[in-house]
């Protein structure tokens, strides 16, 4: 015995993506968002000025080298997990997510130049944005990396580059234009959208980061935009970030006190 059951109307899968949308975010991206509000409120009301304060990405969690190890491979999977509900979400009429959003690798060749391109036109203005906002007091001291240096670190950076890049443009460009684009945003809306988020993630940093990441926000969201495909910008995002980690260490001290590194 089949039953026969009516196809949802338009509102109510409005309804339902809407509703999704939340949930994602506020699973992901969404939440850091807010904690990243919470945190520039936080250091704006200090008694140290902003300028003065500094931050810390990729941590070390237990002095014990082997422990520490299965900690961060453990944030880093569970991390994209996010990654691989958004894809399953966008897979639910039966297409497939990976092609849908252009994560798969059909045009390696091309996706790679188009990523280091892209990494190029990003990263060097916004070092360049960076030492203006620390020279200013507008961003605070991001240290790239605090790990120690152990036979596992650079591989472990280079892997939360890509759990970095995956999460954010598969979840704040992919599946969130694909959903806006379903709720029938504008263009103009749907890109303004995705850029906020991903600025509004880095606002823990300063404004400069927030500014900086926003303009990506913009390049990257109206490149999916147009072209469908998300794998470019993931290649773009794991260039950007492997080169803030791995090459954090390697750029002598001289030259980062004069970027206003630390």
């Amino acid at each position: 015995m089949t039953l026969d059951v009516p196809a949802p109307s338009a509102a109510a899968l409005r309804q339902r993506w809407t509703a999704e949308v939340w949930i994602v975010l506020g699973l992901s991206l969404g939440q850091s968002a807010l904690y990243s509000v919470v945190s520039i409120v936080a250091r704006l009301t200090a008694l140290t000025p902003l300028g003065e304060q500094s931050t810390a990405l990729n941590v070390s969690r237990s002095p014990r080298p082997y422990v520490d190890l299965t900690y961060q491979l453990l944030g880093i999977a569970f991390a994209l997990v996010p990654v691989a509900l958004a894809l399953y979400l966008l897979s639910a009429d039966g297409r497939s997510a990976v092609r849908r959003i252009g994560l798969d690798g059909r045009r390696p060749g091309r996706d790679l130049a188009v990523g280091v391109g892209l990494a190029a036109l990003i990263g060097l203005p916004g070092l360049g944005l960076y030492a203006f906002g620390r020279a200013i007091g507008i961003t605070v001291d991001v240290q790239a990396s605090g790990l120690d240096a152990l036979w596992w670190t650079v591989p472990v950076l280079v892997l939360s580059a890509l759990q970095n890049a995956l999460l954010e443009e598969v979840v704040a460009v992919g599946y969130l234009m694909e959903r806006l684009d379903s709720l029938r945003w504008s263009p103009v809306l749907m890109v303004a959208a995705s850029a906020l988020l991903r600025g509004s993630y880095h606002l823990y940093q300063g404004f400069g980061p927030f500014v900086g990441n926003a303009v990506m926000g913009v390049v990257f969201a109206e490149y999916y935009r147009r072209r469908r495909r998300v794998m470019p910008l993931v290649v773009a995002h794991t260039v950007l970030d492997v080169v803030a980690f791995v090459g954090y260490a390697l750029v002598p001290a001289e030259w980062r006190s004069a970027l206003g590194l630390s």
